[in-house]
Formats: C-alpha cells, sequence, structure tokens
C-alpha cells in the first residue's frame, strides 16, 4: 500500500502537469483561432456579395502587399486579406457544386495560415 500512494501521486502528478502544457498550447492557437472567426463572421456577407473582379482585386492587392519589402501587414490585416480569400472559396464551392471539394480544400488552406509563417517570410 505504502508502494502505491507514492506511484499514484507521481502518476496525477504527471498527468496535471501535461494537461496544463497541452492547454497552454491550445490557448496560443485559439487567440489566432478567435481573430480569424471574428474577422470570418465580419466580413463574410461583404464577401459573398464579391464579383470576380472584387476577389481579383483583393487577390492581387494581398500578394502585392506581401511581397512588397516595404510593407509589413499587422496580424489582423494578414487574417483580414487570408479570411476574405477563404470566404471567396467557400463561395465558389457553393455556387460550383462540381468544384466544392477542391473549394472547400483551398477555403481550409487559407484559413490555416499563419501570421508566424508570414513574419518569417519578411526576414
Amino acid at each position: 500500500m505504502k508502494k502505491i500512494i507514492p506511484i499514484v501521486t507521481l502518476v496525477l502528478f504527471l498527468s496535471c502537469s501535461i494537461s496544463d502544457a497541452l492547454a497552454q498550447d491550445k490557448k496560443s492557437v485559439d487567440i489566432d483561432g478567435t481573430l480569424k472567426e471574428s474577422i470570418y463572421h465580419k466580413y463574410k456577407k461583404e464577401v459573398w456579395a464579391f464579383d470576380k473582379k472584387d476577389f481579383d482585386n483583393l487577390f492581387f492587392e494581398f500578394f502585392q502587399k506581401q511581397n512588397d519589402t516595404n510593407i509589413k501587414l499587422t496580424k489582423e490585416e494578414f487574417y483580414t486579406y487570408t479570411i476574405k480569400i477563404a470566404i471567396y472559396s467557400e463561395k465558389y464551392g457553393m455556387l460550383y457544386k462540381d468544384h466544392k471539394t477542391e473549394a472547400q480544400q483551398t477555403k481550409k488552406e487559407w484559413f490555416d495560415k499563419k501570421y508566424s509563417d508570414y513574419l518569417e517570410s519578411k526576414k
């Protein structure tokens, strides 16, 4: 019995430490996730009203700013572009059912873009 108590204590300690560490990792991911979701809800109706020309302008503007060494987008600006592009991909999938799978994949890819990766590319 005396041998079991230290083992149980060790197991409980380790499981609490691991879950705490995982919760902290999720928290940092959720910060961007929350921002992305708020941008998504803020611009969804606007982007659904885009025509092809509006989307092309958005897409061109994003890549122009992204590749300009003199411009550094803020986190919110970066995610506004990427989430708007993701929303348009979602719209495209709804309009063209035969391209729904590709559109969903494209939406996911744009939604998964990370600001930290963008900052790395600016170095």
